[in-house]
């Protein structure tokens, strides 16, 4: 078996999570669906993205477009000068269609933006991805093809009271050397929904550009679509950052569209590499939304819409979650600044997180693990804080959702109880 073949035949975190969310949707047995980050269903999102479909099916030159010919390797080029036009015009970025390059996806833009950037060197030794705000998205863990691919620094906790939590970037051990090829750090934050400030993007870009690499910006749920960000922030760009965005979060999970903004030397290297992996990427999700892009209506639609429904919904689990465990257990919830998630730490907690994950599984509730969503942490030792933490998605129904929550409740109080028993 070759070292490729081996790393794809592990059981990752990110497969354990897609197997997960597709056996219980093909299974008979009823699952509370809050582990993955599928976007809810928002009918006003969705009614208008239909009728695009259907103008596109009655219009025969866009129906061929769409489904009868391959786009270049950068991406559907009608789409992404629409882009740089919304985007220049809203923020002055001075984008040109060379800084923009789309992908299958947002996973298939990490796995090459950070094979680009971290790996075995010509010249000898290595580089790596540094994660400056560990805990953070896994699906980045095992994206890289060699061992070693990410560093991560355990954050600074602040306790907000009320049983809500804050990690905090800790600057003063956010150690950068010729090791490191590329900061990276979402915002939100999945799992947490973590909103990093302007003034610590700002710091971590300056750091970028001291050592003079990209600082990698995924934006996956955040600005400036499709918005799913309850705090102030300005989006940001310069030729220093590479800008990850993606149409799934705005609904549209199905047709896997990523967009990768950065300098044209780094978009000419993803367009290769697309080129041989892909051929070419998928028009569906482009063209479906490129009137939305060229009106600026997708900017409207994800302030007016998308965000104040995802944060209704928050606010309702967040007041469950608080009826149901009260002052039963030791639990807290970081501060949800954005995305769709509840990241839950039980300190203490007697059992694994994993374990807990098992028991809620077999009670018909999915969520994820947090241990998983630490990579690049193994030289921090066993930390307890990794084994206490779950990822709680609340975008799915809000009953369903709020049952889920008083099982996750039940299942972990039971667990306290047994262990002081």
């Amino acid at each position: 078996m070759t070292e490729f073949a081996h790393k794809f035949s592990e059981q990752a975190g990110i497969n354990s999570l897609m197997d997960d969310l597709g056996k219980a949707l093909a299974g008979d047995e009823p699952m509370i669906m809050m582990g993955g980050g599928n976007p809810g269903h928002l009918a006003s999102v969705q009614e208008r993205l239909r009728e695009e479909l259907l103008a596109i099916a009655n219009d025969p030159a866009a129906f061929q477009r769409l489904v009868g010919q391959y786009d270049a390797p950068q991406g559907e080029a009608t789409f992404i000068r629409a882009l740089v036009d919304l985007l220049n015009a809203t923020y002055d970025w001075g984008l040109t269609p060379e800084n923009i390059a789309l992908t299958n996806g947002s996973q298939a833009a990490f796995f090459m933006l950070f094979n680009l950037f971290a790996g075995p060197l010509q010249a000898g030794g290595k580089k790596q991805i540094l994660l400056p705000l560990a805990p953070e998205y896994l699906g980045y863990a095992d994206a890289g093809l060699g061992p070693d691919t990410f560093r991560s620094v355990k954050p600074v906790i602040e306790d907000l009271g009320d049983h809500t939590f804050k990690y905090r970037v800790d600057f003063e051990k956010l150690e950068l050397d010729e090791q490191v090829g590329a900061i990276c750090v979402s915002r939100p934050t999945n799992p947490t929904g973590n909103v990093l400030t302007d003034e610590e993007v700002k710091k971590l870009h300056k750091l970028a550009g001291e050592w003079n690499i990209p600082l990698i910006l995924d934006g996956a749920y955040g600005s400036p679509f499709p918005e799913l960000i309850y705090t102030e922030v300005t989006p940001f760009w310069d030729e220093q950052v590479v800008l990850c965005l993606s149409l799934s979060k705005l609904g549209l999970p199905a047709v896997r569209t990523g967009i990768v903004i950065a300098k044209a030397e780094i978009i000419r290297a993803l367009s290769g590499a697309n080129a041989i992996i892909n051929l070419a990427t998928g028009s569906f999700g482009p063209q479906l939304v490129e009137p939305l892009v060229k009106s600026g209506e997708i900017l409207s639609l994800s302030r007016e819409e998308v965000r104040p429904w995802y944060q209704a919904k928050m606010h309702k689990a967040r007041a469950v979650l608080k009826e149901a465990l009260a002052e039963d257990c030791p639990w807290y919830v970081h501060q949800p600044e954005g995305a769709m998630f509840l990241w839950l730490w039980f300190p203490d907690l007697p059992i694994s997180s994993y374990e807990l994950y098992l028991r809620l599984k077999a009670r018909g509730v999915l969520v994820v693990s947090g241990h998983y969503f630490f990579p690049g942490m193994e030289d921090e030792g066993d930390w307890p804080h990794r084994h206490e933490c779950l990822r709680v998605t609340y975008s799915q129904d809000d009953e369903q959702v709020a049952a889920g929550i008083r099982i996750i409740a039940e299942e972990v109080k039971q667990a306290f109880a047994n262990a002081s028993v």
